[in-house]
């Protein structure tokens, strides 16, 4: 032990483990925080940096997508080595290694003056995200007693959904200072309308990504008091090391017992009495092919960009600005009650039951949502004609005034109406969307240079192997504009987002009661234990594979085909959740490792 754990850790010394494992608790809590702060913050600052970035420096809606996905992406990254990161330097280091990198994520994100700046800070934070995924649960695995084990990890889903709360509530003060800046120029001309109203939204997302900052400063010095965990310790000889962790967080009575066994199964390894099977071993393909699978569906069921978009959604559903950043904070808030609920359940119920429970009505709440949607967008109108004839060249400028919107088919001018156009040049898509009750006047301007992006070294790495999984700028570069989609239609009441407001939260709540929680336990459970660092890593690359290719193809998709297609994909997507659910995952309550191992064998 540092001399600095020995002053701070007194009880420890004296044999009693309690305010150490409360310490430990809180900083794997902490963790969940910043895990939760890592996919729920973007949601808040999305609209404004749709506003200002798109202006400023030319982003296309694909490009946006690619900011909301890179977290997703980065935990992808993580994920690929997080396992055998945690073996080669030790589960503590891991964690603090994560906490830095997201603290270093911050002030790139909110001091970023471009499109690159913004998508590295995101990466890291993606980064991050993905180590502290494996590297927390694996810690507080081999860190507490059986008996706390199920304590640990409900601290740390019920902080990951406190961090979902969090940034919800920093979106949302953000959003009443934006309607008051709105409220207060609306007597001054136009120009300077548009001028202020864009620095304080450029304000107004910069401070939702530097409020983050404290939670990551935390999390990462507060490793530095923590143990390594014991076995890890044992494995590489450092007995000693291993019993002094073992002190902090067991009775003194466990404190032998438990180091003996460690010491022998330490030997057996090293002696080859028990060699390392193969991941994809006979006896472990079963669970760990259903691990992924679960985890997969998780992500499937839509929750992660529903959580992202949500303001979005809302917005497009009915409720105005700072009403659909209420609704966010409400549906966070939900989605921590309810966890509460779950782990309440978890142990008396049983894992079996509350994932067939919450994906059941997954299904049920994202098909009314996509029936709301569907009776929304079914009375759009395709002005796409009125729009063809007013290209010009190979652009389209078009100034969105009282006389413009009657012009498309507008004929009650007090009926807030929303224009939705899908367009391209060659392989390179974009979707803007303007709405006639926005401040001053919209413009829709579209032109080849804020759509085409600049070629990449991936991209051209795989055309010079004859593959294009990239659009081509050189090609891009002499297509014509191609219009693909333009609806108009009258924004919905707000009686309707309030409605789907309902359904969002039934959909948070039957996601927290099942999968929300059951997740992680289905990935530390079912994974035998001589597998389970690896066999995690590989399980939620999968999942955040799965989680980054929807975020990625959220917008487009909505801008071409509606939210009520997206809905109906997840609903059938949760339907194969409940069916695996239903029929073949075991119940694993009130088992033990062994017996659930057992069972696959």
């Amino acid at each position: 032990m540092s001399q600095a754990s020995a002053a701070i850790l007194p009880h420890a010394e004296r044999g009693d483990p309690r305010w150490q494992i409360r310490y430990l608790l809180f900083i794997a809590g902490m963790g969940g925080l910043l895990y939760g702060i890592d996919l729920g913050i973007i949601a808040g600052a999305l609209p404004y940096l749709e506003a200002t970035a798109s202006a400023s420096w030319h982003l296309s809606t694909q490009q946006l997508s690619f900011v909301v996905a890179a977290v997703l992406l980065g935990s992808v990254l993580s994920a690929l080595f997080a396992g055998a990161l945690s073996d080669l330097i030790g589960r503590r280091n891991v964690m603090f290694l994560s906490g830095a990198l997201f603290t270093a994520s911050i002030p790139i994100m909110a001091l970023a003056s471009g499109y690159w700046p913004l998508l590295l800070g995101r990466l890291l934070q993606g980064v991050s995200g993905g180590l502290i995924g494996v590297a927390v649960p694996l810690y507080l695995a081999e860190v507490l007693s059986p008996e706390r084990r199920g304590r640990g990890m409900a601290m740390f889903q019920l902080l990951l959904t406190i961090g979902l709360v969090v940034a919800a509530i920093i979106g949302l003060y953000q959003a009443h200072v934006v309607d008051a800046a709105t409220e207060s120029v609306r007597q001054l001309a136009e120009a300077d309308q548009q001028r202020i109203l864009y620095e304080v939204k450029d304000q107004a997302w910069r401070t939702i990504f530097w409020s983050c900052l404290l939670p990551g400063l935390v999390f990462t010095a507060g490793t530095l008091l923590l143990s390594e965990s014991p076995r890890w310790l044992a494995k590489r000889g450092r007995i000693a090391q291993a019993k002094t962790a073992l002190q902090r967080t067991l009775p003194a009575a466990q404190v032998e017992p438990t180091l003996q066994e460690m010491q022998a199964q330490s030997d057996a390894d090293n002696s080859g009495t028990h060699p390392r099977d193969s991941l994809l071993s006979r006896r472990y393909v079963k669970p760990f092919l259903l691990a992924c699978i679960i985890l997969a569906c998780t992500q499937a069921t839509g929750m992660n960009s529903i959580l992202a978009y949500v303001v979005n959604i809302l917005n497009h559903a009915g409720l105005p600005g700072s009403v659909a950043n209420w609704g966010d904070v409400t549906v966070k808030v939900v989605n921590a009650l309810m966890t509460v609920v779950a782990l309440i359940l978890v142990d008396r119920k049983g894992r079996k039951f509350l994932l067939m429970l919450g994906s059941g009505g997954i299904v049920l709440a994202l098909l009314a949502m996509a029936t709301l949607f569907v009776q929304a967008e079914r009375n759009q109108t395709d002005v796409r004609p009125a729009l063809v004839q007013q290209v010009e060249g190979d652009g389209l400028t078009l100034k969105l005034d009282a006389a413009q919107w009657q012009r498309l088919g507008v004929t009650d001018p007090a009926q807030p109406q929303q224009l939705t156009v899908a367009y391209r040049y060659g392989g390179f898509s974009n979707v803007r969307s303007l709405r006639s009750d926005a401040a001053g006047t919209p413009e829709l301007n579209i032109r080849r240079e804020d759509t085409v992006q600049p070629d990449s070294v991936i991209g051209r790495f795989f055309r010079s192997l004859h593959l294009n999984p990239f659009a081509d700028p050189a090609s891009a570069a002499q297509a014509p504009l191609v219009l693909e989609r333009a609806d108009l239609g009258a924004v919905p009441s707000p009686a309707h987002g309030w409605a789907v407001t309902v359904c969002i939260l039934f959909f948070v709540a039957f996601f927290a009661v099942g999968p929300g929680v059951c997740v992680w336990l289905a990935l530390s459970e079912l994974m035998p234990t001589r597998i389970r660092s690896n066999g995690m890593s590989i399980a939620l690359l999968i999942n955040q594979f799965v989680s980054t290719s929807i975020a990625a193809v959220f917008l487009p998709m909505v801008g071409r085909h509606g939210y009520a297609s997206m809905f109906f994909f997840w609903a059938g997507c949760t339907v194969v959740y409940f069916l695996v659910a239903t029929f073949l995952l075991p119940e694993t309550k009130g088992k033990t490792l062994e017996q659930i191992e057992a069972h696959f064998r």
